[in-house]
């Protein structure tokens, strides 16, 4: 069904003689179902998120119940050729140096928020669900790129773009002890790709925009989904132990630098590299 309504986006029928407004609302409707179904994986597991009691299901934990569900989605998405062997090495890596992270971040020491419920897949106090967190943007993004046939215009060099996104990184683990310099990161980001644009194809045309305003974006809708997320309890920060409270808007910036350093990861994919123009120094 799913590969089927693929082939439907993929291979739409040419409206040439839609003009106008008609054009403007059938390319968005196009545009917000192939953005929605580019979600699959997003969708269904925050779903899991919202329906499974934080009690857990069938004597499992809730953690457990999530990592299982996150799983079934994973091996269905690869079982059924919707993502390639290809693409999910590159989100077993986003899951990896997601899960990275949360270790870091929910350590004795720096404690910046915390999985309070009890757990048999936790280790060193993360659910090993956590790192499909960081894989659902990878996944996002992949299969926004096939079905919105995104090209990217004016890529900074590769080796470039590999070391914003390392110092990116970093940046999450040094902040703690030598400042933040998220924003001096997010300027050398902004000079870096300040001429980059993403054309895709909603429909039967291209269309474009700047890739910054790409990666604003969905770190934004990650901003949100983090705070459904903190509201349902599953982790909390510490100033939302007591009673919940909205996710700092400065994690939103955190989210869009997080952004950028997935998006490096997915151009290095062959198939996906064929289709970024690399700028010429």
């Amino acid at each position: 069904m799913l590969n089927a309504l693929d082939t439907h986006l993929l291979n739409a029928t040419p409206r040439q003689r839609l003009r106008g407004w008609p054009r403007f609302l059938t390319e968005f409707l196009y545009f917000g179902i192939k953005e929605a179904r580019s979600c699959l994986f997003v969708g269904l597991f925050f779903a899991a998120v919202f329906l499974v009691p934080r009690a857990g299901l069938f004597g499992l934990p809730r953690y457990d119940v999530l990592l299982l569900v996150a799983l079934a989605i994973q091996g269905a998405m690869v079982w059924s050729g919707l993502e390639t062997w290809d693409e999910l090495k590159a989100i077993c890596l986003f899951h990896a140096v997601g899960f990275a992270l949360e270790v870091f971040k929910v350590s004795g020491t720096i404690q910046s928020w915390s999985y309070p419920d009890f757990a048999y897949t936790k280790v060193f106090g993360v659910p090993l669900f956590s790192g499909f967190m960081y894989a659902a943007v990878g996944s996002y993004i992949i299969q926004t790129w096939r079905l919105l046939d995104m090209r990217i215009r004016h890529h900074p060099p590769y080796w470039m773009a590999v070391l914003i996104a390392v110092l990116i990184y970093a940046n999450f683990f040094t902040h703690h002890y030598i400042g933040d310099y998220r924003w001096y990161l997010a300027a050398c980001a902004l000079g870096l790709y300040a001429r980059t644009t993403v054309v895709f194809r909603p429909l039967d045309r291209d269309r474009s925009m700047p890739l910054l305003l790409g990666f604003v974006l969905v770190g934004f809708f990650i901003w949100l989904a983090e705070n459904i997320s903190t509201f349902w309890g599953v982790w909390r920060y510490p100033n939302q132990l007591g009673a919940w409270s909205v996710v700092h808007v400065s994690k939103w910036s955190s989210w869009s630098l997080l952004v950028v350093m997935t998006f490096t990861i997915v151009a290095h994919l062959k198939h996906i590299k064929a289709s970024i123009h690399v700028a010429q120094p």
